[in-house]
């Protein structure tokens, strides 16, 4: 999502409305399956973690996979909201038209970029570290 955003701000090409409505369309399935799986990962645990792994570091995977859900959550609620501020209609593949969330706000859409801006290289920052952590811990183990 953060490199079809990038794409899709940089450029005035024919590109610029197929990208858009990709986002999009992607950020609300995302929205749709992310609660469904967290759910999951409520009712069932997650794998457990390696018993010699140090106590802080248990701490920095759980609360980090939380952080992961719930931008996976927050982003496309943030996003739907920048865009029914500003007035834009939020058209899906297929022409699925969604609601407004808000009302119209050039002052809360100008907010909402920014918080979106920022979280959205703050998750690709925790994504990076989730996958370097991983990486890390694999080529650890014995």
């Amino acid at each position: 999502m953060l490199f079809i955003g990038v794409g899709m701000v940089s450029t005035i090409t024919p590109k610029y409305l197929p990208l858009v409505t990709i986002h999009k369309s992607l950020g609300i399935t995302i929205l749709v399956l992310a609660p469904i799986r967290l759910a999951v990962r409520l009712r069932y645990g997650a794998p457990p973690l390696p018993a010699d792994m140090p106590e802080p570091i248990k701490l920095a995977a759980y609360l980090s996979h939380y952080a992961l859900y719930a931008l996976m959550i927050g982003m496309p609620l943030i996003g739907w909201a920048m865009l029914s501020a500003a007035a834009y209609p939020i058209v899906l593949v297929g022409g699925l038209r969604l609601p407004a969330i808000l009302p119209q706000s050039d002052r809360l859409h100008a907010l909402l970029w920014d918080a979106y801006f920022i979280l959205a290289f703050a998750f690709f920052a925790l994504i990076l570290m989730h996958v370097g952590s991983g990486a890390v811990s694999c080529a650890c183990a014995p």
